[in-house]
């Protein structure tokens, strides 16, 4: 459903109020909002144009929304339903949990265009990273793409061929390489293309987020939390650089990546067996 009246925008947050009110008790260990933005160079130096918004109440119930801020301006977050509250409100209640993807350039541009300070946010991709084995294998950060591949389940190869189609269409509109434009997103009426893109890259989040965040330690749901936390707190700062290399680095410390590492680690059948302090096996230390 596309948003593009302020109208429309009432409506919208009457009804996540009722829904967000309705799953109070457990929206920090089950979120319903999972959101992405598209735009031409979405950051503080472009715009937003569009916000996408799955309200996923359950996988037999939820609703995607493409809220127009192209056409809607700040209107889009200023805009109150019956009970004062507006899309702004929302976003930056830190007790109503969202569900991003790699949420820098997002908050980026919502602080910078509209003033919008995210709060109550989570990262898939932070999540994900955070769940690999070592040090090592959590030094660069992959795109939604590698995700989906590496984390696809049994039975559903064919929904995850379904998505890659519908990605590599809409990429194909507007990724330089294709000779597309990202200006494709402020062509209104939108494409079907672009629509089915924005949907799909939404309606994965609630997969990847129950895959990699559930039955997790306090510990690792902690670190995760407060380096989500850090992560949204960067792009605020006046030297935040949108597309800087070190964006496709971890975030993660020593510190960090030996809690990381401590949390996974497997114990060997030979630590179990006490050789003494003078057995050799002749393959060195497992560490």
């Amino acid at each position: 459903m596309i948003i593009e009246t302020p109208e429309a925008v009432t409506k919208l947050v009457d009804r996540l109020t009722l829904i967000l009110g309705t799953h109070l008790e457990t929206l920090e260990t089950s979120p319903v909002l999972y959101i992405d933005l598209e735009g031409v160079n979405l950051c503080r130096e472009g715009t937003i144009s569009i916000l996408t918004l799955l309200v996923h109440e359950s996988g037999f119930s939820q609703q995607t929304y493409l809220v127009d801020v192209q056409t809607l301006g700040a209107q889009a977050f200023t805009t109150a339903g019956a009970e004062e509250l507006t899309l702004g409100d929302i976003l930056e209640d830190p007790y109503t949990h969202k569900v991003f993807f790699d949420v820098r350039n997002d908050s980026d541009a919502l602080f910078a265009h509209y003033g919008i300070a995210l709060q109550g946010v989570e990262d898939v991709q932070l999540m994900e990273s955070a769940t690999r084995k070592d040090a090592y294998s959590r030094k660069h950060l992959s795109g939604m793409a590698k995700y989906m591949e590496k984390n696809i389940t049994v039975g559903n190869f064919e929904r995850y061929i379904a998505w890659l189609d519908t990605k590599t269409a809409g990429e194909k509109l507007f990724k330089a390489e294709h000779w597309g434009s990202h200006d494709i997103f402020n062509q209104r009426p939108l494409s079907k293309d672009i629509i089915s893109y924005c949907v799909g890259d939404v309606e994965c989040l609630p997969e990847l987020r129950t895959k990699f965040w559930n039955a997790k330690p306090q510990e690792w749901l902690d670190l995760v939390r407060d380096e989500t936390k850090r992560r949204v707190q960067s792009t605020y700062a006046t030297d935040y650089q949108p597309h800087g290399r070190d964006k496709a680095l971890a975030p993660w410390n020593d510190e960090q990546n030996e809690v990381l590492d401590r949390l996974y680690w497997t114990p060997h059948f030979d630590d179990y067996l006490d050789y003494g302090d003078d057995y050799d096996d002749g393959y060195g230390s497992y560490y």
